[in-house]
């Protein structure tokens, strides 16, 4: 990738010596990056063995990043701009119809939480954005234009933060004398309703940023379809790897995985229940507990420390969902 400056943020991809591990890379494979971001795991694959790589992402500034890395693998690595959930569309326009592996690094990177032009944290002021492909309505626009009821529940159910209502009352409040349109002023909100953190306590607007990312950029329903693609794309023995950053997307995961595995009954919100007869296991659980970063990689990279990466081993039953 280009040459970074001293100021340009540096992303590090979290487990990525399990991650190389649990898939297995091998000549002749094809493989799914389905968060390219700085291309970190794209380029420990790679350099793993002679395979072929489709790496999606939606960031355009990410797609820029990574065209110098393109051209260093050469015809190797084919670098798609969409979302992850598209997956099955990706791999068809580079010529494949099934592939060996698929990894998937949920959440936002440290590139994006660096960058105050970009939104997504409250540790720097900038432009309330906090949108990933640099398109549609904003958390600006959410913040300013959902009633008091809508955005309690956005707060709730995707910060699970338990003062919701009286964080959306208080928005509601203070965008009638004006909008709310930067990163320091929505905090600032949230800090007077919640009171400052104390010691080694989180930020109060935490759950508040979380939830605002998570609701404008569809994260959730991103991750529920791009398993079920997965599911479809991957052949009998392929690989899917998922890396999350928080309960409710580990949930997610470990849910589906489960449920796949034959251990569990159940559905998804964004996706219809499965008819007709009972399935059979379309998945192989490799670690009920999934894998957690050691101690060395937390104390050097401190965003890794809620990492968890589950792995499951496509079986040669039907997927559930077939398109």
């Amino acid at each position: 990738m280009t040459a970074a400056s001293p100021d340009t943020p540096r992303h590090i991809s979290v487990l990525l010596a399990e991650v190389v591990e649990q898939l297995q890379p091998a000549a002749g494979e094809t493989y799914i990056d389905g968060t390219f971001g700085a291309g970190g795991y794209s380029r420990a694959i790679l350099e793993a063995a002679d395979c072929r790589l489709i790496a999606i992402e939606r960031d355009p500034t990410a797609l820029a990043g990574g065209q110098d890395l393109v051209r260093e693998f050469g015809g190797r690595l084919t670098l798609v701009p969409d979302t992850f959930s598209n997956m099955e569309q990706a791999a068809a326009s580079a010529g494949f119809a099934q592939v060996d592996g698929v990894v998937l690094d949920i959440g936002v990177s440290s590139m994006q939480l660096d960058q105050p032009a970009r939104g997504f944290s409250f540790l720097r002021d900038g432009p309330l954005d906090m949108r990933m492909s640099l398109d549609g309505p904003s958390a600006a626009d959410v913040v300013n234009t959902a009633d008091e009821e809508d955005l309690a529940n956005i707060l709730y159910e995707f910060g699970e933060e338990r003062r919701s209502r009286a964080i959306a009352r208080t928005l509601v409040k203070a965008r009638a004398d004006a909008p709310i349109t930067t990163t320091k002023a929505l905090a600032d909100i949230v800090e007077r309703v919640l009171g400052r953190a104390r010691g080694d306590e989180k930020h109060p607007a935490t759950r508040t940023f979380q939830a605002l990312r998570i609701y404008v950029n569809d994260e959730l329903g991103e991750l529920e379809r791009a398993l079920a693609a997965a599911e479809c794309l991957l052949k009998p023995g392929g690989r899917l790897l998922v890396v999350t950053f928080h309960s409710l997307e580990d949930r997610i995961v470990k849910r589906f995985l489960q449920e796949r595995s034959g251990k569990v009954e159940g559905g998804s919100r964004y996706l219809p229940a499965p008819k007709g007869p009972v399935h059979a296991p379309s998945f192989r659980i490799v670690n009920t507990r999934g894998f957690t970063p050691n101690k060395k990689e937390t104390d050097a990279n401190p965003r890794a420390r809620s990492a968890r990466l589950r792995v499951g081993f496509r079986t040669d039953a039907p997927a559930w969902h077939a398109r």
